[in-house]
């Protein structure tokens, strides 16, 4: 098996599930190019006995019958692997159908592995594809102790909407989910590691930054290239890698793609997010049942998060956008996409450091839990979320980008600074932290108390301002 970074628990679980002795039905889902296709195909190798992917909507042109490709692609892969005998299917019923006579003709009493991948691809409008999907496991997967079945799928709401959450014939059926997430700090260091690519600790937070941990993304890294200059290649300049990928990324995963899309370009505006009205408003979408819909593919998909902000009602949830990738596209590469030395150019220029700032928060919410075991308290009940307060004529307004509110009756008010070296806090910069813990301390009870958590890159430099920090946080303690 090829080294595969992490997904230790996963590949358990996969193993556990292979060696059982009854039908085992599988759903792998995560955001696209996180590295489902790659998990399960290294994972099992030479043991599947059938296998097909899903025809990109993305690669179908238009006017053609997207259920006649759909069917004539899966029938090439059952002439693959050996059906013989039976003409092309003018349905699903009959593509499963000659499915099961193509298994019963291998069937020589061991396991027997079917992997779908991208099975939303397959459900074409009014093609009948979950219908026959459905009569394919219950009629007769089911009843055979040696069948494994898994589905993967980069459309996570369709993955949990028709399987996880079904309430039609799949109801029940999975016998097991498998959500598959982005690489770590941790483990984007041991991919580079292991790929033979010098990167400091450093770096690799910028590349997480822009990259999200993205497997597929990292892969496009060379080798005795600088962090800036990996970046050119991918995104930049006139045939870069990744070219189009934006678009390609939404268009392959939603149905309703440039809804989606105009509402993560509205987000991408705002580091704290939105409420359902505000973005309704600005997209022009009604706000209704289809845009709580969408707000719920995105969430589910990784690219936004729902979250209540400090101090309000449960019902004002705010939409902000997490997906690291989307948030660099939207802000530098799609206005810049031609400038072939754009990330080298501006590196260490005004632009690149107000995004340094953001993007750096971003990471940190990704890596809650690596901050809560620095801090030593993972095993304290505690909720994270955002606060921001308007300032007025008598009173200085505050931002706070991450707030952990623990059930010992501490809040961590965390500042994050990414910084090229150890961070010093001037004078001015404690004038505006105190107002920032006193406007917190407003809010509490008095038994609450506030610690002031700096995370930074390379810690805080001690001085006469400096004492105000309780507790510290380093980026060698969010690669743990």
């Amino acid at each position: 098996m090829e080294n595969i970074i992490g997904r230790k628990s996963e590949i358990n679980e996969l193993e556990r599930l292979y060696g059982s002795n009854r039908p085992e039905f599988v759903a792998v889902y995560g955001r696209r190019r996180v590295g489902k296709t790659f998990l399960i195909k290294q994972t099992f190798k030479e043991r599947m006995t059938f296998q097909h992917t899903g025809v990109s909507p993305v690669d179908l042109s238009r006017g053609t019958s997207r259920m006649k490709i759909q069917l004539e692609s899966f029938y090439f892969s059952l002439l693959n692997h050996g059906l013989k005998g039976f003409a092309p299917p003018k349905s699903w019923l009959e593509a499963f159908y000659q499915l099961e006579q193509l298994l019963k003709s291998l069937d020589d009493g061991s396991r027997q592995l079917v992997f779908l991948d991208e099975l939303s691809w397959m459900d074409t409008p009014r093609s009948g594809f979950l219908s026959a999907f459905e009569n394919f496991w219950n009629g007769w997967c089911n009843g055979r102790d040696n069948i494994m079945v898994i589905v993967c799928g980069s459309a996570t709401s369709w993955i949990l909407g028709n399987l996880s959450r079904s309430r039609g014939g799949l109801y029940g059926r999975l016998t097991s989910e498998i959500k598959l997430s982005p690489f770590t700090l941790k483990e984007c260091e041991e991919y580079f590691v292991n790929e033979g690519i010098e990167m400091s600790r450093y770096d690799i937070i910028q590349s997480h930054m822009i990259f999200g941990g993205i497997p597929y993304y990292l892969s496009y890294f060379n080798k005795g290239y600088s962090f800036e200059k990996n970046v050119d290649k991918i995104l930049f300049g006139p045939s870069p890698r990744l070219k189009d990928e934006f678009n390609r990324l939404f268009n392959a995963v939603f149905n309703n793609a440039e809804d989606c899309k105009k509402i993560v370009r509205h987000l991408a505006t705002r580091h704290s997010g939105f409420t359902r009205e505000e973005i309704a408003q600005a997209t022009g979408l009604p706000l209704g049942g289809g845009l709580s819909n969408t707000l719920s593919s995105l969430v589910e998909s990784d690219f936004i998060m729902a979250y209540t902000p400090w101090g309000v009602s449960a019902k004002n949830i705010h939409y902000k956008l997490i997906d690291n990738f989307s948030l660099f596209w939207l802000k530098y590469v799609e206005t810049n996409a031609d400038d072939p030395s754009y990330m080298n150019d501006n590196a260490t220029g005004d632009i690149m450091r107000a995004w340094r700032g953001v993007a750096f928060e971003e990471v940190c919410w990704q890596h809650i839990g690596q901050i809560k075991r620095a801090l030593e308290i993972g095993g304290v009940k505690s909720s994270i979320s955002a606060w921001s307060v308007k300032g007025d004529a008598t009173h200085e307004g505050a931002q706070i980008d991450l707030l952990i509110s623990r059930q010992d009756n501490v809040v961590n008010l965390c500042e994050m600074k990414f910084a090229g070296d150890i961070y010093t806090i001037d004078r001015e910069e404690e004038r505006k932290l105190r107002n920032r813990i006193e406007t917190l301390k407003n809010t509490l009870s008095r038994k609450q108390t506030v610690h002031l958590t700096m995370v930074t890159t390379y810690g805080i430099a001690q001085g006469k301002h400096s004492g105000i920090v309780q507790r510290q946080v380093t980026m060698d303690d969010l690669f743990e």
